[in-house]
């Protein structure tokens, strides 16, 4: 049964806000310890069939509902992956591209020109389950005198990136700071002892290319038994946060090597990408296995973040890529070609394996429907504008628009925690 606010007596409303007012409670109190799930096994929320909510404009202001069908998210009943985006004019986001400094140029979408603020209104809702709502205060606390540390590759940096907007506005500036490196990045909230850190590795493993990057992919060198030179940062953290995806799928074939690059970059071997991955993983697995304490880390692996090079995907006009897109795709589960499941299914045999528990952040599904949240050509620097000739066919239809579907990752890191 579905109440609409605003539409009831007032007896009714004061029974309604009481309620809410003790599951924020609960929300904000009840976090539990998560072990590692499979990808392909996680179990699904009970719920309805999906039925396709008529899409509403930006201006038109959805009444908000609450469910009491639905029930308090608890990670071993509710699938993250199962669920709809609903289309909210009244939600608002939690920063927005002016007012968090420390968002990288080439994500602040609208600062760039992207005219249409659509793809911020939408609201993942899981079925049959209630994600808690994101409390900066309530999960600084929960983290107080700790570090969590985002590592992988660009698409790990946005997530951090959003995750210190999402928290940032909260604390005053003369208690927060910032420290960039090439790197290592750290966030700081002195307040709480706390730090939200980024380490580049975007490999996991080491590579010729983690600092300075190669941009010709042919000429980057793996390295599939060497995990110390990343992993020395990893030491000591609280909350780690893991990815590795998009710098596999480049070349179906990866330049391997074993032993130190001291020794030269000569003698490698050229294997299947796949079998590449597979072996960096194990590495990444028992490094984390040997090294790590239960009792005293949590460690999260986020899976693929999609990519949208491909509109006949989503049955659009061929070879525009992502170009103008500003409503998500409708169809139930949707899956395009931008993600890669023989790798999803790597990562999860493997984690299946590890003593150490590993918590997916499955956030792969759900961002498949958001062909119209990348930064497109709205990035820097940007070679054409979109009146030009050409512009839809050199988008970047790999990294996201923020604020964006990186606030909806954390929002289930924050569930998750």
């Amino acid at each position: 049964m579905k109440i609409p606010r605003g539409k009831v007596s007032l007896p009714v409303a004061a029974v309604v806000l009481c309620t809410l007012a003790f599951a924020g409670l609960i929300f904000t109190a009840d976090f539990h310890a998560i072990a590692g799930t499979p990808i392909f096994k996680l179990k699904s929320c009970s719920g309805e069939n999906f039925t396709e909510k008529e899409t509403q404009k930006p201006d038109a202001v959805e009444d908000d509902f609450v469910d009491e069908d639905k029930i308090e998210f608890d990670s071993h009943v509710c699938s993250i992956e199962n669920g709809e985006w609903v289309f909210n004019a009244s939600a608002k986001p939690f920063y927005t591209d002016e007012s968090c400094s420390y968002l990288d140029e080439q994500i602040r979408c609208l600062r760039n020109g992207r005219p249409d603020k659509e793809y911020l209104y939408w609201q993942w809702q899981l079925d049959g389950c209630m994600m808690p709502r994101f409390n900066a205060t309530v999960l600084l606390e929960k983290l107080r005198g700790k570090r969590l540390m985002f590592t992988g590759d660009s698409l790990q940096r946005e997530q951090w990136q959003s995750l210190v907007c999402m928290v940032e506005s909260h604390i005053p500036s003369e208690k927060k700071s910032m420290k960039r490196g090439r790197s290592h990045s750290v966030f700081m909230a002195t307040d709480y002892n706390v730090t939200i850190e980024f380490y580049w590795a975007p490999f996991l493993i080491e590579s010729n290319s983690d600092e300075p990057i190669i941009a010709d992919t042919k000429k980057r060198i793996i390295r599939l038994d060497s995990i110390s030179k990343h992993a020395q940062h990893w030491a000591g953290v609280d909350v780690l946060v893991f990815n590795s995806y998009v710098w596999w799928t480049s070349d179906p074939r990866m330049k391997s090597l074993w032993g130190s690059f001291a020794n030269g970059e000569g003698g490698f071997e050229e294997l299947d990408s796949i079998l590449a991955y597979r072996m960096a993983i194990k590495t990444w697995a028992n490094w984390v296995d040997s090294n790590l304490n239960q009792n005293t880390t949590r460690v999260f692996f986020t899976t693929a973040s999609p990519t949208h090079m491909r509109s006949t995907d989503w049955k659009g006009e061929r070879g525009t890529l992502c170009y103008n897109e500003t409503k998500p795709v409708r169809e139930r589960g949707y899956w395009g070609t931008g993600s890669n499941k023989r790798m999803m299914e790597v990562v999860s045999s493997v984690v299946g394996r590890m003593r150490f528990p590993v918590t997916f952040l499955n956030i792969t599904q759900l961002s498949e429907y958001r062909k119209d949240g990348h930064a497109s050509f709205y990035t820097k620097p940007r070679g054409l504008s979109s009146e030009q000739p050409g512009a839809q066919t050199i988008g970047d239809c790999i990294h996201w628009c923020l604020p964006g579907i990186p606030d909806t990752w954390n929002q289930i890191l924050y569930s998750y925690l």
